[in-house]
């Protein structure tokens, strides 16, 4: 986010919504060359009107402040199509199929773009009757470890969490597997494609 809030968002939800700026400012309680000077970016709204603001304009106080209104376009995605987010405070794992506008701690969370196993991070996957036998050869202690284990399918996910100190290996259903996602806490997220018989 380059500044507070743009006026360019402000006056574009405000136009979607079909209101005048003086509607707008009746809406808030302020007057209307309030309004004016926001989208011309010659003052900016009190942090008190963004939940006010974002109700009226229908948009996250999120988006507000990002500047990106965020518009799921395809709401029948495939799952192939996934998007993987993790809080770097806690630890916590967010999956979309579409575009989403991510917070956790108060941190707007990027998606992560997987990256090919590598030698650090090398992947054994095995057939065992109807599943995938996953292996990830890497440390698992308290600093170093591989936090999560995932199979994508077109019409699914399978999720493994994986703790420090334990082993990093998981075991997932084959059923139309076609990648498989795992994240380094350290050097981020891994994809390996497969190619189902």
């Amino acid at each position: 986010m380059n500044q507070y809030i743009t006026g360019a968002m402000i006056k574009k939800l405000r136009e979607a919504q079909n209101l005048t700026q003086l509607e707008l400012a009746e809406q808030l309680n302020v007057s209307d060359k309030a309004i004016s000077k926001w989208e011309n970016a010659k003052g900016y709204p009190d942090i008190s009107l963004l939940e006010p603001l974002a109700k009226v304009l229908k948009v996250s106080v999120m988006e507000l402040l990002a500047g990106t209104n965020i518009t799921n376009t395809n709401a029948s995605s495939s799952m192939l199509r996934t998007k993987i987010y993790v809080c770097p405070v806690c630890g916590n794992v967010i999956h979309s199929v579409g575009e989403a506008l991510v917070s956790c701690h108060g941190i707007q969370l990027p998606i992560l773009t997987a990256e090919s196993p590598d030698q650090e991070h090398p992947i054994q996957v095995s057939r065992v009757e109807d599943e995938y036998y996953i292996e990830i050869d890497h440390a698992m202690d308290k600093s170093h470890y591989i936090s999560f284990i995932m199979g994508v399918s077109e019409n699914g996910i399978q999720f493994v969490k994986l703790y420090p100190e334990g082993k990093a290996e998981a075991r997932l259903k084959i059923s139309h597997t076609k990648s498989i996602y795992y994240y380094c806490n350290r050097d981020g997220l891994f994809q390996r494609k497969l190619i189902n018989p």
